[in-house]
């Protein structure tokens, strides 16, 4: 790519900190455009000089947005919200932001975008979530057409919010709940994640198209809550909360600070979370994935329940 600026919105998320070491190991210089830029200081701190550049904007202010595009050759979006709080509506934050970075994005002249959506986007999808990632892919594509589209099923790495919340569940409850044991899910390694991005940045022939990222171990949410408590050295009874039973505990659960469980969470849950057939994947870019087996294992193993209740 002829100019090697590139724009992250949301380069300070756990996706985008793994994308920024990964650009920069290929010597470009890297814009993390973020709401708060003052904790992108530890990427700057670990970069060659100059090379990282924290900025300021919001998905929502479209000022801000075209000021952190200025002069960049390539953007990525990596904003998005898994639960709605306040103001920050899936509507908002999955479908009109996209739209609006994708707009400024053609307006500057910028020769590739990347939208990271998600493995279950689909206009039927039971979810909310799913339905606005999909209009948020669909409003993309009209503003910038050779745009990619990244789809991950569940990533995992060492500052997971994933595996780590069930480790830490295990570590401090004789049962773990578990909702839908059958969903199937793909887990993907999120330097895989990254290096796929990285790829879609900057190299060509891959504008237009769609990719679906997934690991190469497909469990269900069972195998994935056994393998989570024998990795944190606990063996807990698994015990399979009916639907009914979940969604009341949902009901209650999402009104709560944090929203540990929505119902919304609980429809995503219902349905299998990986790779269609068919579907372009990491290894049509020539990444090898990563198993969840080999790379989990050593940083479930460090959990401590007090370090993470302090966080």
């Amino acid at each position: 790519m002829e100019n090697p600026v590139i724009t992250l919105f949301g380069g300070n998320g756990f996706i985008g900190r793994a994308l920024v070491r990964q650009l920069v190991a290929k010597g470009h210089h890297v814009r993390v455009a973020s709401r708060a830029p003052h904790k992108a200081g530890s990427l700057v701190a670990e970069s060659p000089p100059g090379t990282v550049l924290p900025v300021y904007a919001s998905v929502t202010d479209r000022a801000s947005v075209r000021a952190a595009l200025q002069g960049a050759g390539a953007a990525i979006n990596l904003v998005s919200i898994l639960t709605e709080k306040g103001g920050a509506t899936f509507q908002r934050m999955n479908a009109e932001a996209p739209e609006r970075v994708a707009e400024e994005a053609r307006a500057a002249g910028v020769k590739r975008f990347v939208q990271v959506s998600a493995i279950g986007a689909a206009p039927d999808s039971p979810s909310r979530y799913g339905r606005s990632k999909a209009e948020g892919e669909r409003r993309v594509k009209a503003a910038f057409p050779e745009a990619t589209i990244l789809r991950p099923s569940v990533v995992f790495g060492p500052q997971d919010s994933f595996l780590r919340m069930f480790g830490l569940m295990a570590k401090v409850l004789p049962v773990l709940p578990v909702y839908f044991p059958g969903t199937r899910l793909q887990p993907v390694y999120v330097e895989d994640v990254a290096k796929a991005a990285a790829l879609a940045l900057t190299e060509s022939g891959l504008g237009g198209r769609l990719f679906e990222l997934g690991g190469p171990d497909r469990l269900t949410m069972a195998e994935i809550m056994a393998f989570v408590a024998q990795s944190v050295g606990r063996t807990p009874r698994l015990l399979t909360v009916p639907e009914r039973v979940a969604q009341i505990q949902a009901s209650v659960m999402e009104v709560l600070p944090g929203k540990l469980l929505t119902r919304d969470q609980l429809a995503m849950l219902s349905q299998d979370n990986i790779v269609s057939s068919g579907a372009e994947t990491l290894e049509t870019l020539g990444v090898v994935p990563r198993s969840v087996y080999d790379v989990a294992p050593e940083y479930l193993s460090q959990i401590s329940a007090l370090r993470m209740i302090r966080k």
